[in-house]
């Protein structure tokens, strides 16, 4: 069952474990944030430990007592699970193993992975890859560990550059239905502002947000989409290239961006920062922008990007 939100809106960001869990918790509070997402281990190596316990326990006081809710995980950078038969598949079924594990002790609300990469096989190998591999994965998953657990798998969309699986939302779709009845718990969807930007849909313009609406509806189910991932656009529409901007430093824009809030069908989302800090005090400053967009009376309306609203017109997304 996914999580929903419509007595608060949900803002947070990614936050750094560097250290012990619970630090992740004490900075989204510093921060002002009422939710936020963090790597369960490091992103960068594939050997990993289990979580420390105490740690564990700290990080959910912490959210208890601050309404931290959701708590998102995302999966380590050098998973690939559309990898053909090698090593790197094998070590990537494992690595989402230990993810879900991890999640789990944490007490996580949402894993969310890429769907990889499929180089070297076409987009159809791909996807029953990445279907087998979660399949796989959860199968080796600690048995006491899986029992009442609340955690759903997010598939998140790419930026859809070269082999890249998720750019289309109808390749999430199927794998999601593919898998779904090999998994003992939900699966669904996170969306990421900026890789929709660079994949052709004009968020910096009523017309984008609505293109992007009626492709949700007729792929996805917007109530299939309990997180957003909100970050600026650093490239142009249509580039295909995944880069994250700070909010109103970007091709989206602070007025995208209160679109994309304050919409009726978005708002009972979990809006989680993904955005650089380029130099001290930016993490703060984005989180402080989302609330100021939301902000019914706009009283803190932050001052305008000169880069807000620039579009090259409709770009042309890959197709499958």
């Amino acid at each position: 069952m996914l999580h929903r939100y419509p007595e608060k809106l949900r803002i947070g960001i990614h936050c750094s474990t560097a250290g012990s869990l619970d630090r992740a918790a004490l900075k989204a509070i510093e921060l002002g944030a009422n939710t936020f997402q963090i790597f369960s281990a490091s992103p960068r190596m594939w050997r990993t430990k289990s979580p420390d316990l105490e740690y564990v326990k700290r990080l959910k006081t912490l959210r208890a007592e601050h309404d931290l809710t959701p708590l998102v995980i995302h999966d380590s950078y050098l998973i690939n699970l559309a990898a053909p038969a090698s090593v790197v598949r094998e070590k990537s079924i494992d690595a989402f193993r230990g993810e879900i594990e991890r999640a789990l002790i944490i007490g996580a609300d949402y894993l969310v992975t890429h769907p990889g990469n499929y180089k070297g096989l076409t987009i159809e190998q791909g996807i029953l890859n990445v279907a087998a591999a979660l399949a796989l994965a959860w199968n080796n998953v600690d048995h006491e560990l899986k029992q009442n657990s609340k955690l759903t798998v997010l598939l998140e969309n790419t930026a859809g550059a070269g082999a890249q699986l998720g750019g289309d939302f109808a390749e999430l779709a199927t794998i999601r239905q593919l898998t779904a009845p090999y998994l003992d718990i939900p699966i669904a969807y996170c969306l990421d502002t900026c890789h929709c930007y660079v994949n052709g849909f004009d968020l910096a313009a009523d017309a984008g947000l609505a293109e992007l609406l009626k492709a949700i509806d007729e792929n996805l189910g917007v109530d299939n989409i309990p997180v957003m991932h909100a970050n600026d656009a650093k490239t142009k529409l249509g580039s295909h290239l995944d880069r994250h901007a700070n909010i109103g430093a970007g091709y989206i824009g602070f007025e995208g961006f209160r679109r994309i809030l304050n919409h009726p069908n978005l708002r009972d989302k979990a809006f989680i920062l993904e955005t650089p800090v380029d130099k001290p005090g930016d993490d703060l400053r984005n989180v402080q922008a989302l609330k100021e967009l939301v902000s019914p009376k706009r009283a803190l309306t932050p001052k305008k990007s000169s880069r807000s609203g620039i579009s090259s017109g409709r770009a042309t997304r890959r197709s499958t």
